[in-house]
């Protein structure tokens, strides 16, 4: 216990928090570049953060920032699991500490395989799977709660936003700027949530495996809707104000 207090003090710890928090940003703006590229017929990348970490693969030295980029997922998921361990969390927080520990710790695999050449496009693995469990009535169950999870994660997310629940992860002042990023950013990541969720949900009552998919199908169903390129072009800004209010959270992040 008293190591891990050290290194919870430790000066390479607080650094790790940062650079992990700008990479998670990083991975924001790149999946909303796709996303706006998406929504005016410019792209053919995966729209998800898998799609981004492949982009970023292909950038000037890109190898190596992705190396960076998963070496500051993996502080962040050290940061949530000793923050789980020995601070005194509420439920609440807990539960959101948990959840961010395994988005963390999935993101920091897939830029650490990218960056070694074994990572490839997620894009179908999700259908695939879901369409095993399709197989019978308590897969077609599952897959109906997996769908209502994410939907609850997304409620969760805009709740966030709305109530400003986000300015409890930082210290010191923040501006309104600060604020109406966060907002912006939460707000379209849980409208992002709920249309995966639902179309897990979709899927399974309608036992079509293949609507089922991650944040690159969410947005393609969005950019076929009314208004769609419109309507992407939002959450593709709202994404970016996530990524920017993660610049921000780097500098201000409370641990």
């Amino acid at each position: 216990m008293r190591t891990a207090q050290k290194a919870q003090q430790s000066r390479l710890y607080d650094v790790s928090i940062t650079v992990g928090l700008i990479a998670y940003g990083v991975v924001h703006l790149l999946v909303a570049w796709i996303a706006l590229q998406l929504a005016w017929g410019g792209t053919s990348d995966e729209a998800s953060h898998s799609g981004a970490l492949q982009d970023l693969a292909g950038k000037p030295f890109g190898g190596f920032l992705l190396w960076v980029v998963a070496i500051g997922l993996f502080a962040l998921v050290l940061w949530k699991v000793l923050e789980l361990v020995y601070g005194h969390l509420k439920t609440e927080k807990k539960v959101s500490s948990a959840g961010r520990a395994v988005v963390y710790l999935y993101l920091g695999i897939s830029a650490a395989k990218i960056a070694s050449g074994s990572g490839g496009s997620s894009k179908g693995k999700s259908s695939g799977i879901t369409a095993k469990l399709m197989e019978n009535g308590a897969g077609r169950a599952l897959v109906v709660i997996v769908g209502l999870v994410i939907i609850g994660i997304g409620v969760y997310q805009i709740y966030k936003a709305v109530k400003k629940k986000f300015l409890e992860d930082l210290t010191g002042g923040v501006s309104e700027s600060t604020v109406l990023l966060g907002r912006l950013g939460y707000a379209a990541k849980g409208i992002a949530f709920v249309i995966v969720g639902a179309l897990f949900a979709w899927a399974a009552l309608s036992y079509e495996p293949e609507k089922a998919g991650g944040l690159d199908t969410a947005l393609h169903t969005v950019r076929e809707g009314p208004a769609g390129s419109v309507l992407l072009t939002l959450m593709a800004l709202g994404i970016a104000a996530f990524g920017v209010y993660c610049f921000v959270w780097s500098r201000n992040a409370k641990h």
